[in-house]
């Protein structure tokens, strides 16, 4: 599956936002956007004294910033767009409830994985759980009830060891529990909008596969 191999520090220029996609990096003095607050290229310094952005172009970042934050390939997301639009409710709203759901999100959202694109690699090479069974599917949706965790036989892994005693400083979304002791959380209900912290105007992506 074709996937982005760049840096990704430069898609947080790009966007002009942090993404968080680089874990506790993005909140250092490391972080490229610090050090370098325009877009990447070798027209990055002129880009903000363009003229106004047309609708259009807002609405193609809009959506390019929500699949950069989840890591979403374009038709995959779009995929998970025309789910939504099937939805009951708002169709913006249900898309990102959508993505939240996503077993990545799920496992960098209960704070064992510093990043999404860590917590993929994570559920892909086996080291993630849900229902008692190992999931290395990182785009499988994850339900009300789900309880996910850290395998038994992975505990001991570098990456895991004194995890536990960091879980304990950390919070987590409404919507989820979480057991720091177990390295393992519930998912207590499916998320809505207002418990979503992403910074977006989803009404933008609507309109811009409206067109």
């Amino acid at each position: 599956m074709a996937r982005y191999t760049g840096s990704v520090c430069k898609l947080c220029r790009r966007e002009g936002m942090k993404l968080f996609l680089k874990g506790e990096r993005c909140s250092s003095p490391k972080c490229a956007l610090e050090r370098h607050s325009y877009a990447p290229g070798m027209h990055g310094r002129q880009a903000q004294f363009r003229r106004r952005v047309s609708d259009y172009g807002r609405q193609l970042r809009e959506k390019q910033r929500v699949r950069r934050i989840y890591g979403v390939l374009e038709r995959q997301f779009r995929r998970y767009f025309e789910m939504a639009r099937r939805t009951r409710g708002r169709t913006g709203g249900e898309l990102l409830c959508i993505l939240e759901r996503r077993l990545d999100n799920v496992v960098y959202r209960l704070g064992l994985a510093d990043s999404r694109a860590q917590a993929r690699q994570l559920v892909s090479h086996g080291h993630i759980e849900v229902n008692g069974r190992k999931l290395n599917i990182s785009s499988a949706l994850v339900t009300a009830g789900d309880e996910v965790r850290i395998r038994e036989s992975s505990k001991d892994n570098g990456h895991f060891r004194g995890l536990a005693e960091i879980l304990e400083l950390r919070s987590v979304p409404e919507w989820l529990s979480l057991n720091a002791s177990e390295m393992s959380g519930i998912v207590v209900s499916l998320p809505k909008r207002e418990q979503i912290d992403v910074p977006v105007a989803e009404q933008l992506i609507v309109a811009y596969y409206s067109r």
